[in-house]
C-alpha cells in the first residue's frame, strides 16, 4: 500500500512523527506540494493525506489508482466530494480535534481588546511606569467581560466550548445555529438579533453557500459601533472590503482573526494594516497537543479504512 502525504508541513513541522504510519503503508512524506505536482507526485498510490492541496475532479481523472483520501483538517472543501463519490473514493476528515484550542484563541483575541496586555507591556518595557507619576495608569480603555453579551454564529463542538467559556466569565450568551440543542448555553436568537446585541460576535459555522459572505455590508450596519467580531473559522464568511471600510469609519470597534480569505495572505489583503484589526496567521489549531491529536485521528481513520470499516467519512 503506498501513501502519499502531499503537504506534511503544515501538520507537522519536525516536532512530531510520521513514523507510525509506516507500519501500514509504504509511506512519502512532501512538506509541501504545488498544485501543478499532485498527479506526479502521488502517481498509482491508493492513499492520500492532504491538508490544503485541492483535489479536483481534474486531478482525479488522472490518478485512477486512488481509493482514500484524508483531509488532515476538520473542513474539507478542498476536495471535489462528488467526483469522489463517482469514483468511489473514499474521503476522511478529523472532526473536533482542535475544540479546546481554537476556543481558547477565540479568548486570547477577544482579551486583545478588553485588557490590552501587550500594548501595557510595550509601555512598561519602554520605560513608561518608571516615569510615571503614579502606580497606575492605562494606554486604552480596560474592559470588563461579565455581562457583555457574547453572539455565537454556529453551536457544534467549538461553538458549544466558546460558550462555557464565555458562560464563566459571567457573559450573557446567545446563539444563532441551524439545529438549535435543549440544553444549549444561553439563548437561540435570529440573524438579525445576534449582529444587533451582540457585544462580541464569534464565528464557528461551517463555510456554506448561505454562510459566505454573512460579514458585509449589510450585516455590519446592523451592530453596535462598539461591537467586536472574531473569526477563528473561515475567512470566506467574510466580504473583506465592507469590513475594512467598517473598521476605517469606526461603525464596529474592532476586528481580529485567524484566517483570511486568500492564504498565505496577499500585499492587497483589505485588511492589512486596518485600524483596530488583529490577525493571526491560522495558529488557533496548531498547538503541539492539538497537532499531536490530529495524527492520531489520521491514524485511526486509516487503518479504519484499511479494514473495511471506515469512520469519519465525508463522501
Amino acid at each position: 500500500m503506498k501513501l502519499i502525504i502531499l503537504d506534511a508541513h503544515a501538520d507537522n513541522p519536525g516536532d512530531l512523527s510520521w513514523d507510525i504510519f509506516r507500519n501500514y503503508a509504504d509511506i512519502t512524506i512532501y512538506d509541501r506540494t504545488s498544485q501543478e505536482n499532485i498527479v506526479e507526485r502521488t502517481g498509482d498510490a491508493e492513499a492520500i493525506f492532504i491538508n490544503k492541496v485541492s483535489i479536483t475532479e481534474e486531478v482525479l481523472s488522472e490518478l485512477p489508482a486512488l481509493r482514500y483520501i484524508g483531509v488532515c483538517a476538520t473542513g474539507y472543501n478542498v476536495v471535489d466530494i462528488q467526483a469522489c463519490k463517482k469514483r468511489g473514493i473514499i474521503v476522511t476528515n478529523i472532526p473536533s480535534y482542535s475544540t479546546n484550542a481554537v476556543a481558547q484563541h477565540v479568548f486570547a483575541l477577544i482579551t486583545f481588546f478588553t485588557n490590552h496586555v501587550a500594548l501595557h507591556n510595550e509601555s512598561v518595557q519602554s520605560g513608561d511606569w518608571i516615569s510615571s507619576p503614579d502606580f497606575v495608569y492605562w494606554k486604552a480603555p480596560l474592559m470588563e467581560l461579565a455581562g457583555k453579551t457574547l453572539g455565537i454564529f454556529g453551536y457544534g463542538s467549538i461553538g458549544s466550548k466558546v460558550a462555557e467559556i464565555g458562560k464563566a466569565f459571567g457573559m450573557n450568551i446567545i446563539c444563532h445555529t441551524r439545529t438549535p440543542k435543549d440544553n444549549m448555553i444561553g439563548k437561540a436568537v435570529s440573524k438579525e438579533e445576534l449582529f444587533k446585541c451582540s457585544d462580541f460576535l464569534s464565528l464557528h459555522a461551517p463555510l456554506t453557500k448561505e454562510t459566505m459572505n454573512i460579514i458585509n455590508a449589510q450585516s455590519l450596519s446592523l451592530m453596535k459601533e462598539s461591537a467586536y467580531i472574531i473569526n477563528t473559522a473561515r475567512g470566506g464568511f467574510v466580504v473583506e472590503e465592507d469590513l475594512a471600510e467598517a473598521l476605517k469609519a469606526g461603525s464596529i470597534a474592532g476586528y481580529a482573526a485567524d484566517v483570511i480569505q486568500n492564504e498565505p495572505m496577499r500585499k492587497d489583503c483589505p485588511l492589512l494594516h486596518c485600524p483596530n484589526c488583529i490577525l493571526t496567521p491560522h495558529i488557533a489549531w496548531a498547538p503541539r497537543e492539538t497537532r499531536a491529536r490530529l495524527l492520531d485521528i489520521a491514524l485511526e481513520n486509516f487503518k479504519a479504512w484499511l479494514e473495511g470499516k471506515p469512520v469519519n467519512v465525508v463522501s
